[in-house]
């Protein structure tokens, strides 16, 4: 019997984004397929990492060690604090230096491009590149450069990339955003500034896009600061006990699509 092909846009959101893991541990769980993933920033690190073929268990031994220090480089401030060539290498040795091209599952990742000020989807090429860019929160990284571009976060151009997941084939559409605005927020320093601006720039945005997906996922893990490497499992638990909620939803969908199929035939 056919199946429909499903997608999974992953959205930005700092250490928040680490409750993609647990949406996609549900998922998995409950044998939920996924043919496309597409991600913005930290949801193209996930995306990349899963579909590289990591298992459950080692994405979140490898999330949970996931430390500061290990991936910032400090640099004299020109165009970002950190160089981000640590993060760079850590992405080319839990993916073999591999291309996107090479990965289980096809997998896009955006990045925005700050000369031209468009969407840039990267579909193949490095995997180290391309995430490197997606990953670059503007002020706070060093853009990369790839191909001539000057290269920043897929999220300051589409947050949760609902139409590339869509462009890429899918028949149902989940989106995934981590990213809500912490109200009250305690701003002490100048990655809060930015990663709030962003927050709150991006709000109308996002209001547009939750009707282009079929299922839209929100686990709140606004209580936790986006630069918080510190209670990962207590986010990838957020992210589970809110997909949990949508299951049944996804089932449905997937047996009505069964249905229409059989009846066009």
């Amino acid at each position: 019997m056919m199946k429909p092909k499903i997608g999974l846009a992953l959205g930005s959101g700092g250490a928040r984004g680490f409750a993609h893991l647990g949406v996609l541990k549900v998922l998995e769980e409950n044998k939920i397929t996924i043919d496309y993933l597409a991600g913005s920033s930290m949801g193209a690190l996930v995306a990349v990492f899963y579909s590289f073929g990591h298992s459950m268990e080692q994405l979140i031994k490898i999330s949970t060690a996931f430390k500061r220090k290990y991936y910032l480089d400090f640099t004299i401030p020109k165009m970002g604090f950190i160089a981000g060539n640590r993060v760079k290498d850590l992405i080319k040795t839990f993916t073999h230096n591999k291309n996107l091209e090479d990965l289980q599952i096809p997998v896009q990742v955006v990045a925005t491009d700050l000369i031209k000020g468009e969407k840039v989807v990267f579909a193949q090429g490095p995997i180290a590149d391309a995430v490197r860019a997606s990953l670059s929160i503007p002020g706070i990284f060093v853009p990369e450069k790839v191909n001539d571009r000057l290269l920043v976060d897929g999220g300051v151009i589409d947050r949760v990339p609902i139409s590339v997941v869509k462009e890429m084939g899918s028949d149902i559409i989940i989106g995934v955003d981590v990213s809500r605005v912490k109200k009250d927020a305690e701003i002490t320093n100048i990655y809060d500034v930015i990663m709030q601006s962003i927050d709150i720039l991006q709000m109308e945005a996002l209001a547009n896009h939750e009707g282009a997906s079929d299922i839209f996922i929100q686990p709140d893990a606004s209580h936790y600061d986006s630069r918080a490497f510190t209670n990962i499992e207590e986010i990838i638990k957020i992210g589970e006990e809110e997909t949990k909620k949508f299951i049944p939803e996804i089932r449905q969908m997937i047996e009505e699509w069964k249905v229409n199929k059989e009846n066009e035939t």
